[in-house]
């Protein structure tokens, strides 16, 4: 007799395969199973190719959605287990999908999200649904969604952001409306700012300026903030040009080693 005969069944690809199963769990490993194995996939496998037909169109080639429900009805005949007393199908069913559906999650995202979060997404997903079909014209709060669907803030807050992350938005996309219509998303992106180190230093030397003389700090004050000329500064202060040239050279080499003995 074969391994598996057909019988009538609203899926025609549904054989009848109990007895071959229960066979195979009392074989011990070696190529009797695995022959039996093999063909217990084999004639299995027009059902998994059934399923993943279901996700035609959905931004997966079809070849990959076979190759992937094949594997989830590898999985399916290993682990089934005759004595449960289940049906092979109402077994198999569930496990070839759920592998498509992994499938889908680990690599349709446009962004890297963690399976944490899009099993949050997953579930502040279908809670917004159930919500929204009360009947209410308004958006449910995340505190809301939150209580429905057992979830603290924080995580309600996770799903929402990553509702948003499965797709993205070319950067020479132009932006729907408000103050930035017909901007492109590109030239939202901010740059760096070379003014933040610049604060950051004249935050460090500012205590070491301080406890410069006065003459020193008049002097550094004129030149770097004022821009006046040596020369200026001299006629000013009443003193000769060198001497505010070697004022300036011994301040600035002072600040600078206190600056870095701080920072040590």
């Amino acid at each position: 007799m074969d391994t598996a005969t057909r019988k009538r069944h609203p899926h025609n690809d549904a054989p009848r395969t109990a007895a071959a199963f229960d066979r195979l769990s009392h074989l011990p490993a070696g190529a009797e199973r695995t022959a039996l194995r093999d063909e217990l996939v084999r004639v299995w496998l027009p059902m998994a190719e059934r399923i993943a037909g279901r996700y035609r169109g959905k931004g997966e080639p079809y070849e990959d959605l076979r190759q992937v429900a094949a594997l989830g009805l590898v999985k399916a005949v290993d682990g089934y287990d005759p004595e449960r007393g289940h049906a092979f199908e109402s077994y198999a069913v569930p496990t070839v999908t759920g592998e498509i559906k992994r499938h889908f999650r680990d690599h349709m995202w446009a962004l890297h999200v963690p399976r944490r979060v899009q099993e949050l997404r997953n579930r502040v997903r279908i809670a917004l649904r159930e919500l929204s079909a009360t009947g209410s014209d308004r958006r449910p709060s995340v505190a809301e969604i939150a209580e429905y669907a057992q979830l603290s803030e924080e995580d309600v807050q996770a799903g929402l952001e990553a509702l948003d992350s499965f797709t993205a938005l070319s950067l020479d996309a132009e932006t729907p409306g408000g103050e930035d219509a017909g901007m492109t998303l590109a030239g939202l992106l901010g740059e760096c700012d070379a003014g933040f180190d610049l604060v950051v230093d004249r935050e460090a030397v500012k205590p070491a300026l301080q406890r410069l003389p006065e003459r020193e700090r008049v002097i550094l004050y004129l030149r770097f903030f004022r821009g006046m000329t040596q020369s200026g500064i001299a006629e000013r202060l009443g003193v000769s040009q060198m001497h505010v040239s070697r004022l300036i050279s011994t301040s600035c080499a002072t600040v600078r080693e206190r600056v870095l003995a701080d920072a040590a």
